[in-house]
């Protein structure tokens, strides 16, 4: 019982940022081809009066893979409840939540990516045949004890697929991979949100943020509070593209979205002097975790052709160069003093 309690207190810990998202689809900006086929999904579930098949949302951070789940608990008139994978921690954890579920209710696990094989082992047969098959015991006294679930709807979320089993993978009726936003798409997000924080923003601000927001709702939405604070401290009633631009210089994001960690980044690939370089090494010389590095650094570079990931490891492509205007023969880091 304690471990439900934790769990339904994170979605509260978290209810300051629900007042900026979405409820429907029609108020979802973004992510056209997902959104288009899961409105069919779920139009096709409620005319045979049926659960949602599971849904499998994977991606970098901040894309709106939460959100899109409490959509569909909005679409399909169903009770949402959430965890993350490291909670679970044990068999009866899992059993607690599913036996306290109830008939057409959406579970929605975060980062599904960390749940240990032992638990995946017993979400097997609840996805399938709304089943738990508890083992009691050890050994020849060993006894399996079969427990029905009320049918419900898993959707996990996870920014490192690959981590996930195959089984489980497969066990996704449905499965998208969510794309970074467009500075258009992410314009109009903010715009509504400035609206919501009673701090509206002109266009140019709004396509201004965008630019900067590594095409990342969250980060958009991050940078948006901020440059809020900058506004309300100089007494201004709404956000101008200039405050915009002075308020995220002062945050040390440039004009790219790129931040101190991502030029530092950068600046380490530079001084390779382009021989490849493992993420073990990038990690050390950054003193950052090496799932940070995967999960939030790396993707809006990848995705951008910044950086290229070989066989060999990590290299800065020419783009880089290009748009940073680093010469070919760059030998200095970029915060060195001129």
């Amino acid at each position: 019982m304690d471990r439900i309690v934790e769990i339904e207190k994170i979605s509260f810990e978290k209810e300051y940022e629900v007042s900026l998202r979405p409820i429907n689809f029609n108020d979802y900006i973004g992510q056209e081809k997902t959104k288009e086929n899961l409105k069919i999904f779920i139009e096709a579930a409620k005319k045979r009066a049926e659960t949602l098949d599971h849904v499998l949302f994977y991606g970098p951070p901040g894309l709106g893979k939460t959100t899109l789940a409490h959509i569909i608990s909005n679409e399909m008139s169903a009770n949402i409840k959430m965890t993350a994978a490291p909670m679970i921690e044990k068999s009866g954890d899992l059993a607690a939540i599913l036996t306290n579920l109830e008939e057409g209710d959406i579970l929605f696990i975060d980062e599904i990516h960390r749940l240990s094989s032992s638990i995946e082992e017993i979400l097997y047969p609840a996805m399938e045949d709304f089943r738990l098959d508890i083992i009691i015991g050890s050994g020849p006294a060993a006894q399996t004890i079969k427990i029905d679930v009320p049918k419900f709807t898993l959707i996990g979320a996870t920014t490192r697929a690959g981590m996930i089993s195959a089984p489980l993978r497969d066990r996704f009726g449905i499965s998208f991979r969510l794309q970074f936003y467009s500075p258009d798409e992410l314009a109009k997000i903010v715009q509504i949100a400035s609206k919501k924080l009673n701090k509206p923003a002109k266009d140019d601000a709004c396509l201004e943020i965008a630019k900067r927001s590594r095409g990342t709702p969250r980060i958009a939405l991050r940078l948006l509070k901020r440059i809020r604070d900058f506004a309300d401290v100089n007494s201004e009633d709404n956000i101008t593209k200039q405050r915009a631009k002075n308020s995220l210089d002062s945050l040390g994001v440039n004009e790219l979205g790129f931040d101190e960690m991502d030029l530092k980044y950068l600046e380490i690939l530079f001084d390779a002097k382009k021989r490849p370089m493992g993420l073990s090494t990038i990690a050390a010389a950054l003193s950052e975790d090496e799932g940070t590095i995967e999960d939030v650094i790396e993707p809006y570079l990848l995705a951008n052709g910044y950086i290229q990931r070989t066989a060999k490891g990590r290299i800065v492509s020419q783009k880089s160069y290009k748009t940073l205007n680093i010469p070919n023969d760059y030998n200095e880091g970029l915060f060195s003093e001129n």
